[in-house]
């Protein structure tokens, strides 16, 4: 039978809680719930029309008289038990799980109101005296429906990390062959000891040392590192991670489960399944709804026996009692919160795919940034210019982003997207040349490296242009080039705060630029961090980079602790250290490197034009890249959170007032709560759910 129950818990946050063993709550699908309660509720409220317009409460309500003919008397109890059985049985699927638990909440409350009306109204056709209550059976059914649809939307989420981790593996390999030949093999047919070939912008297909070649790779993905990594014959290299500008001969020394990136899959599902369960509001509040229905069922039966002794008229006020102890607005309470909380962060930029993690933000005392791509923009930037006399930041600029134009290197996209920035026009070069390792070579126009003042024909290579090198400390010792005095402590000082350094040398002879490149700070990070701190929170950053770019950003945007040249294993278990503290830690990330961490943490927040892994690792994806986000998103969880206090509040306080009525505490006075009334002021509490949570659009997130 299609129900949402699958016989674990249902991971149920439709029920608001998270599954026992808290795996289900990684891996359950959520998009097929969802489909089955939009269709069941679809179904149910065009079945529930005849029975609501047949209902003689309603006609004498609304004031009209519904047709009869051959049959009419019946179609009110038949699509009755069409709707309890269609839309009904799932909510008792689900009970009778935390049935088992022995632990009540929304599905044993939600069960007990339709069972016990479906049963009293099918007696009530051949018990006379007895009023059915089909039409709020009905529309009790609908509404929890609707409820639990609406929640299954805003709460759905795939559980695609791991396939995402999976594609970084390349599927073929190019392996030498004894006779020096290159075949392409499955990667899964490779074996400790081949020796593959690895070209420019492959990925590595398994994790190896270098013995030929030599190249750059980018390692970010595993280990956070923002700049690419030179490799040489003796060096390690990691399965996943991509070779960019030459090609190498790896020897493979682990293949499969054996590699880093199977190792960073592992921690992600381990991190997953090892979520603490979180009990939700509206369940807990159900739970005690159900002992006290219970109670007051129990205690409203013995008292009109002793009155008026057992007859039809005290079976009926106990089955008022258990019915109206489930009111519509419970169903609604939180799942109108949280459907407005989705939209509501939507339109903030922030995409919500677990809702007990948005829950819990409100409480986070620890905020954990990655930083390279995070609160860095996660690729290298002109920090810093010096020059030589006679030269100028824009001239040096002008010629080094001349030089650097046929370059893809990283260091050559950051020097002309400098002079871009500053309005700076590329200088003409001829004759571009890579020196792998030393930096790039290429001849400038003569006007673009004489000064304004020198007089003409004063240069040998004024006619032709002159030769000029872009490179860092390597270019300079095999040039022999001395550097001057000022650019030699500019680049100490920018060495000191972890910045490259690259020089610019003209004629083969003179140092006449230098120019400091790191990761560039976001210039929103300081403001998040500060509100961050104004709120009371605690702030941290993970890198895998060292611990002097690691100081340097900490230092300059005022975070409270850092932790450097850490892998992907240590940011996971330095999250569960600070767990283990007793502190509730929001990690926020954007590489596969940081996937455990997500995964692991209270509250993982993934930024939006990061790797899939990390936005499928994430309980929240920041969809522009903006810390500030973090900021608006704990608001919007504490917004949220107090409008479903409010919302509970009304839902059951609805029960404090109705319950004793249906009972008959008033009864010797002759106020006495009918089943049909009961259900007008159960519709009534609905909508005062429903306008409140709608105020949640309201909030400003920005203060």
């Amino acid at each position: 039978m299609d129900t949402h129950h699958d016989g674990s818990g249902d991971g149920r946050e439709s029920g608001g809680r998270a599954s026992s063993d808290g795996s289900q709550r990684s891996h359950t699908d959520h998009s097929g719930h969802e489909q089955l309660f939009r269709r069941r509720f679809w179904v149910s409220l065009v079945l529930s029309i005849p029975v609501v317009y047949f209902s003689e409460f309603v006609q004498e309500v609304v004031g009209y008289t519904a047709p009869t003919f051959p049959g009419s008397a019946w179609i009110t109890p038949v699509l009755s038990v069409v709707v309890f059985a269609y839309g009904g049985v799932p909510f008792l699927s689900m009970a009778r799980t935390e049935l088992a638990n022995r632990e009540p909440g929304m599905m044993m409350l939600v069960s007990l109101a339709i069972t016990v009306a479906f049963v009293y109204s099918i007696a009530s056709l051949f018990l006379p005296g007895t009023t059915p209550f089909f039409w709020e059976l009905v529309t009790l059914i609908d509404v929890m429906l609707l409820g639990h649809w609406i929640e299954m939307r805003s709460v759905r989420r795939a559980s695609g990390a791991l396939d995402e981790l999976a594609k970084l593996m390349p599927d073929t390999a190019e392996r030498i062959t004894e006779r020096g030949d290159v075949e392409e093999v499955a990667v899964a047919d490779l074996t400790e000891g081949d020796v593959v070939l690895v070209r420019p912008g492959a990925s590595v297909p398994a994790d190896g040392e270098v013995v030929e070649g030599a190249s750059s790779v980018d390692e970010s993905m595993i280990t956070g590192e923002s700049r690419s990594v030179g490799k040489e014959p003796g060096d390690e290299v990691v399965a996943g991670t991509v070779n960019q500008d030459g090609s190498l001969r790896v020897v493979v020394t682990k293949t499969g489960d054996e590699t880093a990136l199977a190792g960073i899959v592992r921690l992600v599902d381990e991190a997953q399944q090892s979520r603490s369960r979180t009990q939700v509001l509206a369940d807990r509040a159900a739970g005690w709804l159900f002992y006290v229905a219970l109670a007051v069922a129990a205690i409203t039966a013995i008292a009109w026996v002793l009155a008026t002794g057992f007859d039809i008229a005290v079976l009926e006020r106990v089955v008022t009692v258990l019915v109206i102890a489930c009111p519509h607005a419970l169903g609604l309470a939180v799942p109108l919160v949280v459907a407005i909380n989705t939209s509501t962060a939507a339109r903030n930029g922030m995409l919500i795919r677990d809702r007990i993690a948005m829950e819990e933000a409100r409480n986070l005392d620890t905020v954990m940034f990655d930083k390279t791509g995070t609160l860095t923009e996660g690729e290298q930037g002109v920090v810093g210019v010096t020059t030589v006399d006679g030269w100028n930041d824009r001239r040096a600029l002008a010629v080094a982003a001349g030089v650097e134009g046929d370059s893809e290197h990283m260091i050559a996209r950051a020097v002309r997207s400098a002079a871009t920035e500053r309005g700076v026009e590329p200088a003409t070069v001829t004759d571009f040349e890579n020196l792998r390792g030393l930096g790039v070579r290429a001849t400038v126009a003569p006007e673009a490296t004489s000064a304004p003042t020198r007089p003409s024909g004063t240069s040998s290579a004024s006619k032709g242009g002159e030769t000029v090198h872009l490179g860092g400390p390597n270019l300079l010792e095999r040039l022999g080039v001395e550097r001057p005095s000022a650019i030699a402590t500019f680049a100490d000082e920018a060495g000191s705060n972890a910045q490259t350094v690259v020089y610019l040398v003209r004629e083969e002879s003179a140092v006449v630029a230098a120019f400091a490149l790191a990761d560039v700070v976001r210039a929103e990070s300081r403001a998040a961090i500060d509100a961050l701190h104004a709120m009371g929170i605690e702030v941290a950053m993970l890198t895998g980079d060292s611990e002097d770019v690691a100081r340097a950003v900490a230092v300059e945007l005022g975070i409270d602790q850092y932790f450097a040249e850490v892998l992907p294993d240590e940011k996971d278990t330095t999250v569960a250290r600070l767990q283990s503290e007793g502190k509730l830690v929001a990690m926020v990330g954007d590489g596969v490197n940081d996937a455990p961490a997500l995964a692991r943490a209270d509250v993982g927040i993934a930024i939006g034009s990061g790797t899939d892994v990390a936005i499928e690792s994430g309980d929240i994806v920041l969809v522009d890249n903006d810390p500030r986000d973090v900021v608006r998103l704990v608001r919007l969880s504490a917004a949220s959170y107090r409008k479903m206090q409010e919302n509970l509040v009304w839902a059951t306080g609805y029960n404090v007032v109705a319950l004793p009525l249906a009972a008959g505490l008033l009864a010797p006075i002759g106020i006495l709560l009918s089943p049909a009334i009961g259900a007008v002021f159960m519709s009534l509490s609905t909508i005062v759910v429903a306008i409140n949570a709608r105020r949640l659009k309201t909030v400003d997130l920005s203060s």
